[in-house]
């Protein structure tokens, strides 16, 4: 696969292939970001915050397209945004408007797959998880609750975990591990 050029939006959050984030652009540079996106000029990736290292942020990123956008009652901007693809940051430079470009590699998506036997709990309970937080929910058409990769990319987007223990079941090549974790801790929680 060929590398590509992305405009970073930088944040502590972790947004996966088909998740779904609203993010509120506050800051000068997070908004010539999207309006360099909107022009044309760059596609957009979205990456979670690392600090203290050369790069602004951890290698795994989504590239992500901007779906819609409201202005906020402070007068901010409000954007949401839809993973479509994993990305490697190779390298990335701070422009003069404190803008990122970053270096990327396309990276294999998780390939979809069917929720079979007892890891069916996990789709149950983000089924439960969502009507809980209907705010999270509405920001899908349409849910894929019977799909492992997906629901397994909305748990890593949701829990309350360090980005740098999501991001090491982000890189693995598929959704097992991530299928394992949930369903472990999961159970660890409720008698099931």
């Amino acid at each position: 696969m060929r590398t590509k050029e992305v405009a970073l939006l930088i944040q502590d959050a972790v947004l996966l292939p088909g998740g779904r984030l609203e993010i509120s652009v506050v800051t000068p540079s997070d908004l010539c970001v999207v309006a360099d996106v909107l022009k044309g000029y760059y596609e957009l990736a979205f990456a979670p915050l690392k600090v203290n290292s050369d790069l602004p942020c951890y290698i795994a990123a989504t590239q992500c397209n901007i779906i819609d956008f409201n202005q906020l009652d402070n007068g901010c901007l409000s954007i949401i945004i839809e993973g479509s693809q994993r990305l490697k940051i190779l390298s990335a430079a701070k422009k003069r408007n404190g803008c990122w470009i970053a270096r990327a590699l396309p990276c294999p998506n998780w390939t979809q797959e069917p929720i079979v036997g007892e890891f069916e709990i996990i789709s149950a309970a983000l089924e439960q998880f969502y009507q809980v937080n209907p705010n999270l929910l509405e920001l899908y058409s349409q849910t894929h609750l019977e799909d492992a990769a997906w629901v397994s990319q909305r748990w890593l987007e949701v829990l309350p975990m360090y980005n740098r223990d999501k991001l090491i079941l982000v890189e693995q090549p598929n959704c097992h591990k991530t299928m394992d974790f949930v369903l472990h801790l999961l159970k660890s929680y409720v008698d099931v």
